[in-house]
């Protein structure tokens, strides 16, 4: 039971508001006392939600309770994360209404003034991607690009009733208008990969694709925060790099490999092993993007597991093959598209909460990096307003796990050397 010392009714909610702590905790119906003219008297607290996707509306009521009934004295209104509603779910009596001020806007829409951009919009991953993210509150304009069909994609998306501006962009003539003022780009543009194919052999088309468009952000939105899902990653994060570079606007802390689809992997095959709810699973995947490049770190899975030895190695290979079971099963109709656009999409998001300010919001991602003796390399990292603010590095791995990282860096490094000698031999500057 806490205690306030309140002198009138309608100060209730902002004193426990201003009063209560980054860490103290609510439950849905929590009662509490204030005292009014030195008598105390029972209050409790309650909240209503409406709304859904990435934004839910709270109201927080505050009752005076007395003589077996109650009435309302006080009442604060404001939006709060998806986020932090799901932190809500996994801990249904502890929350803080600090958190939810920091995450929002009191008594109004969400809007930021965010603009986030999608190249590659039309595409397999590029449309359900931008569907996920035309429904987020965090999102004031969607710009939409590609090469092809982007005006119809746009006008079907800008039907749905959620606060974001849709905008269309087709060719390169229109690329300009798409990137200025960006604050996030999703970069999930070239071909998919078929039955047979390895990410590598999507090099030769996909690398042209990738340094043209990192050319064109370097231009238009040299601040901006790049999101690269185009494969294979572990060769195209380092060639926008390199074209930042000659562009001279590249920041190490802005320019990101998109490896969600991995951990999202891994929470969903470790809690099918445990009979585990996915959401409250966190896997790291530490690594590049590709085969056994891929590293699940399951020693520092939360909540912990193991596994023996026999069932670890098979998990380890489904995560690793994870995209190869997809395009297997597709038989030629296309890859992992539905579930790498929800990926991106929750990349996308951490990086705009992350954009606004929100402590604490951790991805791992491919990045410029220095943890191993490869270049790059994907690791726990926090965001923020200027990307990403601290690499958390290996962390302690298993005997088993420095194995894998040992195999896995020849072919990385390998990779990554092939993306900068791309930029090297082909990059003519514009």
């Amino acid at each position: 039971m806490q205690e306030f010392p309140i002198r009138s009714f309608l100060q209730v909610g902002q004193h426990i508001w201003s009063k209560m702590g980054a860490d103290h905790p609510f439950a849905r119906h929590c009662t509490y006392r204030y005292r009014i003219g030195g008598i105390r008297y029972p209050a409790r607290l309650s909240y209503q939600k409406r709304g859904c996707s990435e934004t839910q509306h709270f109201t927080f009521s505050f009752y005076r309770t007395h003589f077996g009934g109650s009435y309302q004295i006080s009442q604060l209104s404001c939006n709060m994360l998806a986020s932090s509603i799901r932190v809500l779910r996994q801990q249904p009596l502890a929350y803080t209404i600090a958190k939810a001020a920091a995450s929002s806007k009191s008594g109004s829409e969400c809007k930021s003034g965010w603009k986030a951009v999608v190249l590659g919009a039309s595409g397999g991953i590029g449309q359900p991607l931008s569907l996920l993210m035309k429904e987020s509150r965090l999102i004031q304009q969607l710009a939409l690009y590609d090469i092809a069909h982007t005006p119809g994609v746009a006008a079907d998306l800008s039907h749905i009733n959620t606060g974001s501006r849709v905008t269309g962009h087709l060719g390169p003539d229109q690329l300009q208008e798409a990137l200025t003022g960006a604050h996030v780009v999703i970069i999930p543009a070239g071909v998919p990969r078929k039955p047979g194919m390895t990410r590598d052999d999507l090099f030769n088309t996909n690398a042209s694709i990738v340094r043209d468009l990192a050319d064109a952000c370097g231009k238009y939105c040299p601040e901006a925060l790049i999101g690269i899902i185009s494969n294979p990653v572990n060769s195209t994060v380092p060639i926008a790099s390199e074209v930042l570079k000659k562009r001279g606007c590249y920041d190490e802390h802005r320019v990101f490999g998109v490896t969600t689809l991995d951990i999202v992997r891994a929470n969903t095959f470790v809690a099918e092993k445990k009979g585990l709810d996915p959401q409250q699973v966190n896997v790291p995947v530490i690594g590049g993007h590709a085969g056994i490049t891929i590293i699940p770190v399951i020693s520092q899975a939360s909540p912990p597991v193991q596994f023996p030895a026999e069932e670890l190695d098979k998990l380890t290979k489904r995560i690793q093959d994870a995209g190869t079971e997809v395009v297997n099963a597709k038989a030629g109709a296309g890859s992992a598209t539905l579930s790498m656009a929800y990926a991106g999409a929750r990349f996308a998001f951490s990086l705009l909460r992350g954009l606004m300010g929100e402590k604490n919001v951790t991805e791992c991602a491919f990045i410029k990096s220095d943890v191993t003796d490869a270049k790059y390399f994907a690791t726990p990292l926090i965001l923020g307003k200027k990307g990403w603010e601290k690499n958390f590095g290996l962390g302690k791995l298993s005997d088993y796990e420095k194995q894998l990282v040992e195999k896995a860096l020849p072919e990385l490094k390998a990779s990554i050397k092939k993306g900068e000698d791309f930029v090297s031999q082909t990059y003519k500057g514009k």
